[in-house]
């Protein structure tokens, strides 16, 4: 997994990185673009909302949303992808943080519309997913929902054969979303639908109950 400075690195290559492995259906980046403008259109739904983006990076997404009168706080360790964003984003509460340290106080006092967090997760075991995400659900308003888009997939099954066909690429080190294992592991504290957007990614949609 890269490291924080590994990150700033990549950073100004970030997005053309990503852009050549989704023109080519490539894992890990398959259906970026529609995973991102996905959960657009979801936090779209309600004017002048509330938004936390875990692992905002370039600001890619976030920045739309910000663009859209969206009131927007993220964080990310990374101070390179950071800098980027604050040219898109000058008023957006952007705070350097890794998130294995869980959230920063002034997050866990907030309540919000939308919580969004793409290609982030994945550097979290399975059990620090479930926790993390088991703490977001208490910044939630009342019918507000967390978007995750990430690379996923239905089954373990799944994955393996993804993992067979991209042995070369594969990274060891990263933890991907397993849909029926996660809701399972999320069903006595929160509502969790995924939808597939390509052969190695999704969104998973996550509600109170």
């Amino acid at each position: 997994m890269l490291n924080n400075r590994g990150f700033n690195l990549w950073a100004d290559n970030y997005d053309k990185t990503v852009q050549v492995s989704e023109d080519n259906n490539l894992y890990p980046f398959a259906g970026y673009k529609k995973i991102l403008n996905s959960i657009f259109s979801e936090a779209m739904q309600k004017n002048n909302s509330d938004v936390l983006d875990i692992g905002f990076g370039t600001g890619v997404l976030t920045s739309k949303l910000y663009e859209n009168g969206h009131r927007i706080d993220g964080l990310d360790f990374s101070t390179g992808m950071i800098s980027i964003a604050k040219t898109k984003m000058p008023n957006a509460s952007l705070i350097e943080w890794d998130i294995l340290n869980g959230l920063p106080f002034q997050i866990r006092r907030k309540k919000y519309d939308s919580i969004i967090s793409t290609y982030t997760l994945h550097h979290l075991t399975d059990e620090e997913k479930v926790s993390f995400i088991k703490g977001l659900i208490p910044l939630l308003k009342e019918k507000g929902k967390i978007f995750i888009g990430d690379i996923a997939f239905n089954t373990r099954e799944d994955m393996v054969i993804c993992r067979e066909e991209n042995i070369n690429h594969w990274d060891e080190v990263e933890y991907y979303f397993v849909y029926d294992e996660f809701n399972s592991s999320l069903n006595n504290d929160c509502r969790c639908e995924f939808h597939p957007i390509s052969h190695c990614g999704g969104i998973f949609i996550l509600s109170r109950k």
